[in-house]
């Protein structure tokens, strides 16, 4: 058994994460447009937005390839999926941006 950690459940998310990234073949744009596919699917909350976004621009990812995700998978998860969807990812850009202006306003 490991030891014991503060954080267990951000630290088993974090290697279930990086087991799924090192086993995927896929190229890195790819895979988190997939990501964020299954998260649309799954009706994600915002938080769950907000651990791809800096992914995701690092990635160099698009509003408009994010966009076209939505559109591809809309006639399947429907539109109330995808609605919904859409203000999560308002609400975690949102967050980000806090994030990066309290990180700012200290300093880092």
């Amino acid at each position: 058994m490991t030891s014991a950690s503060e954080t267990p459940v951000l630290d088993t998310l974090a290697a279930m994460t990086l087991d799924s990234v090192e086993r995927c073949g896929l190229p890195v744009d790819t895979f988190l447009l997939t990501r964020i596919a299954a998260l649309v699917a799954m009706d994600a909350p915002p938080m769950s937005y907000l651990a791809h976004i800096g992914a995701a621009d690092g990635a160099e990812l698009t509003a408009a390839q994010l966009q076209d995700v939505l559109v591809a998978i809309a006639p399947i998860v429907g539109t109330a999926r995808v609605m919904s969807a859409a203000g999560h990812i308002a609400e975690a850009l949102g967050m980000a941006i806090a994030v990066a202006e309290t990180d700012i306003a200290a300093g880092g």
